[in-house]
């Protein structure tokens, strides 16, 4: 690697890791109740928080024009409202500085000539997908600011979905500068790969419905569902699909039951690979694979079986980023040719 694509792999690197954050703080304030305490949006100006009492008790007062104070909230003090102020605060900023964290030093390496001329276009793709993160996110919080004081959970899982597909597409080009050693391996393996990353990617997306239902805070009992493989009240919306959008017990049951469906994916391919003497490279990406998934489903499991609390919850949604990384780089390897293989096989 020149040192021009190590400067440009670490600035990405850097970029990653702030998503990676936002996300974890994302879920955080949504976990705390705070997504709507921000009532309007100012991309330029929302950097700066209220000063003085005086600003605290107009927002304060904005704030209880809407229906999370009159339904849920009335009674709170300015201080109660701070609280969870901050932590909405915490997360715009934080997607502001995302947006800084690459705009800034991919103009300065595009006019230093730093940036490969493939990879400009690629890169300008990304910016575009930041901004639209920031209207999704704004977006979102629209739906909760109308009658209901909650945000919408298909909106809710847009936001985070596309925040995770800006997170992998940007890992996917660091792969590439990184131009990574690829394996060979047998059509089945790339067929498992692919369906291993399905079903992190339907899992995530499950996660999500179940975080915008609050569905995590009932049957909280695994791996039944207080006695039944699957309860009665799962199937009660008709037509029957609805219940997989719109019934937080059967989203809950989908959810559970897709995470261990990837792990036993996850195993499967590991014994696999173990039993022909895969190559030490896949092996360790199978073996990463495994056991962050396994983390993963025993974290799901104790965040359920204890109601939701805030830590473990998060910590949660912070490995399944992780899954859902370690799955891309387990398709990149065995499927991107190397850079200069003409006939394009690993």
């Amino acid at each position: 690697m020149n040192s021009a694509n190590k400067i440009v792999t670490g600035w990405l690197v850097l970029v990653c890791v702030v998503i990676f954050a936002m996300i974890i703080v994302g879920g955080v304030t949504r976990l705390t109740h705070s997504g709507l305490s921000m009532v309007d949006w100012k991309p330029l100006m929302g950097v700066i928080p209220p000063l003085g009492e005086e600003q605290w008790q107009e927002t304060f007062d904005a704030y209880k024009q809407y229906p999370e104070y009159q339904k849920v909230n009335r009674g709170m003090n300015l201080d109660e409202f701070k609280g969870i102020f901050y932590w909405e605060y915490g997360h715009r900023v934080l997607g502001r500085s995302i947006g800084l964290v690459f705009t800034v030093p991919f103009i300065i390496l595009w006019l230093l000539g730093k940036i490969e001329k493939q990879l400009l276009p690629r890169l300008v793709v990304a910016l575009v997908l930041g901004g639209l993160q920031g209207l999704m996110g704004w977006y979102m919080v629209m739906s909760g600011l109308v009658d209901m004081p909650r945000v919408s959970h298909f909106r809710l899982a847009a936001h985070l979905i596309l925040a995770l597909v800006i997170l992998c597409y940007l890992a996917w080009i660091i792969f590439g500068l990184l131009d990574l050693e690829k394996v060979s391996g047998p059509r089945l393996l790339k067929r498992l790969a692919v369906s291993i990353l399905g079903v992190a990617s339907l899992q995530i997306l499950f996660g999500a419905f179940t975080a915008g239902l609050r569905a995590g805070l009932g049957f909280n009992t695994f791996p039944l569902m207080n006695g039944q493989l699957i309860s009665e009240a799962a199937t009660t919306m008709s037509p029957f699909w609805l219940n997989f959008l719109e019934n937080g017990v059967m989203i809950q049951f989908v959810h559970r039951w897709l995470g261990i469906l990837l792990l036993l994916l996850v195993l499967l391919v590991f014994s696999m690979e173990i039993a022909r003497g895969a190559p030490r490279r896949l092996m360790s990406i199978c073996g990463l694979l495994a056991t962050v998934t396994l983390v993963q489903v025993v974290l799901g499991v104790l965040t359920l079986i204890n109601f939701v609390p805030i830590v473990l919850a998060s910590i949660h949604q912070g490995v399944a980023c992780l899954v859902l990384l370690t799955s891309i780089l387990l398709v990149y390897s065995i499927y991107v040719p190397a850079r200069g293989d003409a006939d394009g096989q690993v």
